[in-house]
């Protein structure tokens, strides 16, 4: 049985400086594998265990593995992940789709085509964040591949209601609007990681797709999976948010993205084993089996 591993990448399997304090303090304290260097800075890691199991994941006969993010694809291309190169990675939330590192122009013409046919245009959405944003607690506005816009804020100054005024009007124009952190991404609904991973899934012929993410961008691509998890921090987490298919992890921090990595790696062993009668192992396989950690 073939296997398609789309996994979020920031906060999900690997971390920021920042992000690994999420860990900390924890007596395990893990030894740490650079994977992205900015400025001539490191800036994301995950765990040498992390990597040693990603690695031999991305080897496996059968097994697909698809970095699936909301970064652009310059911000994606910073990445150095342990093992084979990806032949597909999804970026801009779903509006990219690269093959073997290059972006697919069918794929982003379709991804147009429908924001076009449903959704507001970008302009119009900017013009608005821009006429009802404060520069007190505004730090920076930006736009993802044309696609997307994401202001970073001092969150402690951020308005009451602010957020929940902008999702009003943002919704029936086709947007939605989530704050992740000092980010609030304003993004149209007709793009999302489920929708490029589905293309990925029909291209593979995969019959099995896990799924992993942290945040609110990521509930679609956890609800499109057969199995997935997410970890013990993060917006879903902190929204209480889970599905009867994903597995809630104990672990937070760089240590949930190590333990994604064997989830993904038991799971897609258990398909290949049970495709393959003489090799099985006799593994439970049951949909709710990963429901718990």
């Amino acid at each position: 049985m073939s296997t398609l591993i789309a996994s979020d990448l920031d906060r999900t399997l690997i971390y920021s400086a920042a992000a690994l304090d999420l860990t900390m303090p924890d007596p395990r304290a893990p030894r740490l594998l650079c994977v992205e260097i900015h400025e001539h800075k490191p800036l994301s890691y995950m765990t040498e265990h992390a990597a040693a199991l990603l690695s031999a994941l991305k080897a496996e006969p059968g097994t697909v593995f698809v970095p699936t993010t909301t970064r652009t694809r310059k911000q994606y291309q910073r990445i150095q992940l342990p093992g084979l190169p990806a032949k597909f990675a999804i970026c801009a939330n779903g509006g990219q789709l690269l093959v073997d590192g290059v972006a697919d122009r069918d794929w982003r013409r379709l991804v147009g085509a429908r924001i076009d046919a449903e959704c507001a245009t970008l302009d119009e959405v900017r013009a608005h964040i821009a006429a009802v944003a404060d520069p007190v607690w505004l730090r920076k506005e930006r736009v993802a591949e044309d696609l997307f816009a994401y202001l970073v804020v001092e969150r402690a100054l951020l308005p009451d209601g602010w957020l929940e005024e902008l999702s009003a009007w943002a919704e029936p124009r086709g947007w939605t609007v989530s704050l992740q952190g000092r980010k609030i991404y304003a993004v149209p609904r007709p793009l999302t990681k489920s929708a490029a991973v589905h293309e990925v899934a029909r291209r593979t012929g995969a019959e099995l797709t896990l799924a992993a993410g942290d945040s609110l961008l990521d509930a679609d691509l956890l609800l499109a999976a057969d199995l997935g998890w997410r970890p013990g921090h993060g917006e879903l987490a902190d929204a209480g948010w889970t599905a009867p298919h994903v597995g809630v992890l104990d672990e937070r921090g760089v240590l949930a993205g190590e333990e994604i990595v064997r989830r993904f790696a038991a799971r897609a062993a258990e398909a290949a084993a049970s495709a393959d009668p003489a090799g099985s192992t006799g593994a439970d396989t049951a949909p709710d089996a990963p429901a718990t950690a």
